[in-house]
């Protein structure tokens, strides 16, 4: 690590004493916001850049090397001391000085081994239930995560923490106990709406001035902590609970059309990420002028019906079963099972273009097995009965039309143009009403 990030590293670390795990006690309004990606990997070492002589960090590796277990009070706090005398003595040197970059990592080191003392290493369990949460435990030494309670650095090196299967919560594990957040993927299981008005601000003072989620006090001008708003739900929370995460809002785009990315709270980016694949957005009922003005949804939807008129074919073909047809669409299952529910991951590949191509593509594909390579769907077409003449007609061809009642299949321009009933349905009524008469002769 080079002096000057050494250095920077330092002026942070002073400035938020909360950063690095270290726990000193301040106002909640010295909290730095929580950092989204974690600062270079701090590698010890014993020499520093241009200079080949050994660095005297203060107190040697062995200064505390008693036992395992056997650590008490009186190593913690001199560790503190000897930290501040470091901040101290770096504060009072001439800027860029060798002295003065000698203890930069000189304090590192104090700040690492006092880490290490805090959260020592000890036999936790590999899974851990709380609050619906599932923890794992991680086996990753990465140290770029960053505790979702104490919005601190993980230190995987020397430090255990755990990550929920369900929501992808992490904490240290010296934080589990201190967790109120329930996992996000049960409100998931237990209520699957989004919500669609966009951006339901009741205010501030309706909240009290205190945080949605934990309550703490907060304010537009960040005395005690600044307050920050959630484009989804509309509330305003505290740096804890709201790190600037950004996600697509599903009402801007029902609504809008709009895809912009906005600043959302912890718990519901991660509720949005969990719902991104569900399919709850039932777009006719809730914003049905929205297929007037986006062409490519027209199309998408014709694409669904028609593999919606496919389906019975391949259920019913023994060769599309082997070959596993329907299985092309298994990320997107609600396509072969109804034509007017979206998830809002459709409704961005939509607007990307990315699933046009996608299920033309697929269409083309599953038109192909019944009309050209297999026989048995081939015997399944229909002849118009109108005209008489022209190809084997399909429920899905673009130039047909079909019976409502009998899901017969007609040329388009002769079904519309024929002002008489579907002839199929003729025959039927006629054939019923034979039977029926011939029950009565019967009686």
């Amino acid at each position: 690590m080079e002096y000057d990030e050494r250095l920077a590293l330092f002026r942070q670390t002073r400035l938020n004493p909360f950063d690095r795990g270290e726990e000193e006690d301040g106002p909640q309004g010295d909290k730095t916001p929580p950092q989204h990606e974690a600062r270079p990997e701090v590698f010890p070492g014993t020499r520093t850049h241009g200079s080949d002589r050994t660095m005297d960090l203060g107190l040697a590796e062995d200064h505390f090397s008693r036992p395992v277990g056997s650590f008490v009070a009186s190593d913690i706090e001199q560790l503190k001391l000897a930290i501040e005398e470091c901040k101290k003595l770096i504060l009072e040197l001439p800027e860029h000085s060798e002295r003065q970059k000698d203890n930069v990592v000189k304090l590192i080191h104090l700040r690492l081994k006092l880490q290490e003392l805090k959260d020592p290493e000890e036999d936790e369990p590999n899974l851990r239930v709380l609050l619906e949460h599932r923890f794992s435990k991680e086996k990753s030494k990465s140290v770029k995560q960053t505790c979702d309670k104490c919005s601190t650095i993980i230190w995987g090196l020397i430090q255990t923490w755990y990550t929920c299967t369900g929501c992808y919560y992490r904490c240290h594990s010296k934080c589990m106990n201190l967790i109120t957040k329930p996992c996000v993927r049960s409100k998931v299981s237990h209520q699957s709406e989004y919500e669609l008005s966009i951006c339901p601000e009741i205010g501030l003072d309706r909240q009290d001035y205190r945080c949605a989620e934990c309550r703490a006090q907060i304010s537009l001008r960040g005395v005690p902590s600044e307050a920050r708003q959630c484009d989804y739900t509309g509330q305003y929370y505290c740096s804890t609970c709201h790190w600037n995460d950004t996600a697509v809002i599903p009402a801007r785009v029902i609504h809008n059309w709009e895809f912009e990315s906005r600043k959302v709270c912890r718990s519901s980016m991660r509720y949005l990420a969990l719902m991104m694949s569900r399919p709850v957005l039932r777009l006719k009922e809730i914003n049905p002028l929205l297929f007037n003005f986006v062409e490519e949804l027209v199309e998408i939807r014709k694409l669904r019906q028609d593999i919606l008129l496919m389906k019975p074919y391949f259920i019913t073909c023994k060769e599309a079963m082997e070959a596993r047809l329907l299985l092309q669409l298994q990320d997107r299952q609600h396509f072969v099972e109804n034509d007017d529910m979206y998830s809002l991951q459709d409704l961005i590949d939509i607007s990307t273009g990315r699933l046009s191509c996608s299920l033309t593509e697929i269409h083309t594909t599953f038109a192909k097995h019944i009309k050209l390579d297999c026989e048995r769907c081939q015997a399944k077409g229909f002849v118009c009965e109108l005209c008489k003449e022209g190809d084997i007609l399909f429920p899905f061809d673009s130039h047909t039309s079909v019976c409502h009642d009998c899901s017969a299949v007609f040329h388009r321009d002769c079904y519309f143009d024929n002002s008489t009933t579907c002839p199929r349905c003729a025959r039927m009524t006629e054939r019923k009403q034979d039977e029926e008469e011939l029950d009565v002769k019967e009686s």
